[in-house]
């Protein structure tokens, strides 16, 4: 079991039904322009504002997934709640500080294991490669 009180475990899944229900509402706003840009997409006869209308779809898509790959996140850290792992560096298995998880309930390592996968995701000159 975590090392956190049943009081904070109540704080963090609340944060994570938060964000969880804030995410929903993002997706839906999100569903509602992609199908508005499309529509002008198909509309417009002008290049320009047809390029326009083709970005705004591909910038609301990556938005999409970037919500729906936080939602999964939500839901293996309420699973790890349930398991009784949450908290546990997946990495090390060390207990992760409160303090980081309250900030990233989603946090799945502590933070030196955090660095070292952020480090080793990089292209090689010192850039993310995400």
């Amino acid at each position: 079991m975590t090392h956190y009180t049943e009081t904070q475990l109540k704080k963090l899944s609340r944060l994570l039904d938060d964000r969880a229900k804030a995410l929903q509402a993002h997706l839906q706003g999100e569903n509602d322009r992609r199908t508005d840009y499309a529509e002008v997409a198909g509309d417009v006869a002008d290049p320009g504002d047809a390029s326009f209308a083709d970005l705004s779809v591909d910038l609301e898509q990556a938005s999409i997934g970037r919500d729906t790959t936080e939602m999964r996140a939500i839901d293996t850290a309420r699973e790890r709640i349930q398991a009784g792992t949450y908290g546990q560096c997946i990495e090390c298995g060390v207990d992760i500080p409160y303090d980081r998880v309250t900030a990233q309930p989603t946090a799945v390592r502590c933070t030196p294991c955090q660095e070292v996968f952020e480090r080793s995701q990089n292209d090689g000159l010192g850039r993310s490669s995400m």
